[in-house]
Formats: structure tokens, C-alpha cells, sequence
């Protein structure tokens, strides 16, 4: 299994960058003993459009343009469910016990997915009620990809 994390907003140089470097290096080594082959992270930058449909749909066409044909959508979106760090992880086992190749994680800019991008999803998943900013999001989100594998593997990292 691959994953993939798509991302609208570019971390820049600085702690976030170096953070979520650090987790996705955590992953690549760690994923490779739970059946995670690769992590691939593509960041787009926001729409510069002045009408909220059109920036929408600008970034929903961004997020879409590399998911590979039959890959497992979860949307990270303040509307989705919320999981214990052992559900998210049950959750990707299931997945990739499935057989999917491609599990892609989306996260949207300022003013969040389209309806559409929200409806062809797998998965919405919301990582608590509040929103949070894409730097801090992507950073929390791999971290808890890093936790999932490493409850996967029984690891001692998770001591939920």
C-alpha cells in the first residue's frame, strides 16, 4: 500500500516543515513493516480566485489530479468522524487488508472541500470539532499515520 497525503497550502521552510519531515521519514521507515511501501506528498498552492466557487473548484481540481485510478479517498473535513487513534489505525488495517493499493488522505484549503470532492470520498475524517490551519493539520495528520503503523506493528510508540 501506498499512501498519499494532497494538500492545498505549501509548508514553507521553518518548524512545520521540519516536523512533518520528520514524521514522513518516521512513516517510510516504520511503514515498511506494516505493508506501507511509500508515502508521496503533493502540496498545491491556494487558489488565487476571486470567487468562492471558482477557487473551489480550481483546488478540487488540484487535490483530484493525482489520486490513482481505484485509490481509497479519506477527506479530512471538520464534517467527518472523529476517531480514537486504535479506530483510525483499525480503520487503515481493514483498508489495506483489502488489498487497496493507494490510500489518499485530502486536505483542503481556507475554505474547505467542495460538496463534490466531499461526496466522491471514501472516508471524511475530522481530527476534532475545531478547524485547523493546513501546516498544523498535515502535521497532525502524519503524525497519527505514524501512530496508526506503529500500533499496527504493536509497537511501544502508542500507549493510548
Amino acid at each position: 500500500m501506498k499512501f498519499h497525503v494532497v494538500a492545498i497550502g505549501k509548508l514553507k521552510s521553518g518548524p512545520e516543515k521540519l516536523l512533518a519531515q520528520d514524521y514522513a521519514g518516521r512513516i517510510e521507515a516504520t511503514g515498511k513493516m506494516a505493508g506501507v511501501k511509500a508515502l508521496k506528498i503533493s502540496d498545491f498552492a491556494e487558489s488565487q480566485r476571486g470567487d468562492l466557487a471558482l477557487r473551489m473548484a480550481e483546488e478540487e481540481g488540484q487535490l483530484w489530479s493525482g489520486v490513482p485510478p481505484s485509490a481509497y479517498v479519506i477527506v479530512l473535513d471538520e464534517r467527518g468522524k472523529s476517531h480514537t487513534s486504535e479506530a483510525f489505525a483499525t480503520n487503515l488495517r481493514k483498508v489495506l487488508d483489502r488489498g487497496i493499493s493507494d490510500v489518499v488522505f485530502m486536505i483542503g484549503g481556507p475554505d474547505g472541500h467542495s460538496v463534490a470532492t466531499r461526496q466522491k470520498a471514501n472516508e471524511l475524517v475530522a481530527l476534532g470539532p475545531m478547524t485547523w490551519p493546513h501546516r498544523l493539520l498535515r502535521i497532525m495528520l502524519l503524525e497519527q499515520i505514524y501512530r496508526s503503523v506503529t500500533i499496527m506493528l504493536n509497537h511501544p510508540y502508542h500507549r493510548g
